[in-house]
């Protein structure tokens, strides 16, 4: 095993073969049998959510399952997550991915990151890493610049700083 991930009640985990192994209660993600074929092989990363996953895969898609409005289901950015991501980061109840031209896309609950709108112009380009808190995300530009979004409360407002 490469790595182990949770989300409020179950675990996947990376094995050396690219292959993802997943365990735990059926409605926090512990079912991936729908997506079973696309995490046979060549997973590079998985990250959760409290209810879900999502795993990077070698090709630079993005498969996703477990509950949906937690970020099980990224039908609504599927064409953007078909190549080229590098990571993937959650926080409760969305994710984020961050693609190789530096841009980031979101998806799942909005009032948890999942909506990036308020600052997509700084997102679109430069971005080299995202983090996760409960409820909002930080990314890391390649200038060092720090970028936020989500509930404030949870970090999504950096302003004091």
């Amino acid at each position: 095993v490469q790595q182990v991930v949770g989300t409020d009640c179950a675990f996947a985990a990376v094995k050396a073969d690219g292959s993802v192994v997943t365990w735990g209660h059926i409605s926090f993600g512990g079912d991936s049998s729908p997506v079973r074929e696309q995490l046979a092989a060549d997973v590079l990363q998985v990250a959760g959510t409290s209810r879900a996953f999502a795993a990077v895969r070698a090709d630079g898609s993005v498969v996703t399952w477990g509950h949906a409005g937690s970020g099980g289901d990224c039908s609504s950015v599927r064409e953007q997550l078909a190549a080229e991501v590098q990571q993937v980061a959650g926080t409760a109840g969305a994710f984020a991915a961050v693609k190789a031209d530096g841009s980031v896309v979101t998806w799942g609950h909005a009032g948890s990151g999942g909506d990036c709108s308020s600052v997509r112009g700084q997102l679109v380009a430069d971005v080299k890493q995202v983090a996760g808190t409960a409820g909002a995300f930080a990314a890391v530009k390649i200038d060092g610049a720090v970028v936020t979004w989500g509930d404030a409360g949870c970090g999504g407002d950096s302003s004091s700083v």
